[in-house]
């Protein structure tokens, strides 16, 4: 486990700017994942804090960043702006990206990939996309899902959801991912609910099982890059 150090940016999105931090490994990083919140908190979220240190000390980049606003476009045009900005950055020069999000910031994670993988600036820089505890639908409104970005990608996709997710349906998830043209993978989390949090087990003890799964997920798909 190397070292990692965290630098705070500030990232201007029209008027404004977005609060970020990047945890930098200490090797040179070839890739990086962006990372964002769900519809509560911020980028300070634990899980994603456990996350992005778990990252750095393997020797990927993580950017983190705060986007308050729970309209699913605004959140989206944020974590774009966001991409251009590393993928223009003089500091990191990356070969790609994958973008993650928890909850309502994957949802705006698979909304970016969507777009950028229907333009015609289709660079290859986003490699992929990782989902942390998509918010499938509504609880208890199974019938409105919200699945229409998570079928028109192609990158491959990790999805890491709770098996008790009220707002993710183990059944309907695996019903989506069969009918997804892109190469996917689900890891269920036993027993989790929607905030990943299992009777019986620590808060950490989960948080390692879901930084596990998401690092040698993406270790299998930097390695198909390379050859």
């Amino acid at each position: 486990m190397g070292g990692q150090v965290e630098v705070k940016v500030k990232i201007p999105f029209g008027n404004k700017y977005l609060d970020a931090v990047f945890s930098v490994p200490e090797k040179k990083p070839t890739y990086g994942v962006i990372l964002t919140h769900g519809a509560g908190g911020d980028m300070n979220f634990p899980h994603l804090v456990s996350l992005a240190a778990c990252l750095a000390s393997h020797g990927v980049l993580c950017l983190r960043f705060t986007c308050k606003g729970l309209n699913i476009a605004y959140r989206a045009k944020a974590f774009k702006t966001v991409v251009e900005y590393l993928k223009l950055s003089d500091d990191y020069k990356l070969s790609g990206v994958f973008l993650a999000g928890r909850s309502m910031g994957s949802r705006a994670a698979a909304s970016v990939v969507r777009q950028l993988s229907q333009g015609d600036d289709d660079d290859d820089f986003v490699q992929g996309l990782v989902c942390l505890s998509y918010p499938l639908h509504r609880p208890k409104l199974q019938s409105k899902l919200r699945d229409e970005d998570l079928l028109l990608i192609r990158c491959p996709v990790l999805f890491v959801s709770g098996s008790a997710d009220e707002m993710c349906e183990k059944q309907l998830l695996e019903g989506v991912v069969s009918k997804m043209k892109a190469p996917k993978k689900i890891h269920w989390i036993d027993k989790a609910n929607h905030g990943m949090a299992v009777k019986g087990r620590t808060a950490d003890d989960v948080m390692e099982e879901i930084n596990a799964q998401v690092f040698s997920w993406l270790r299998e798909n930097m390695e198909l890059e390379h050859k």
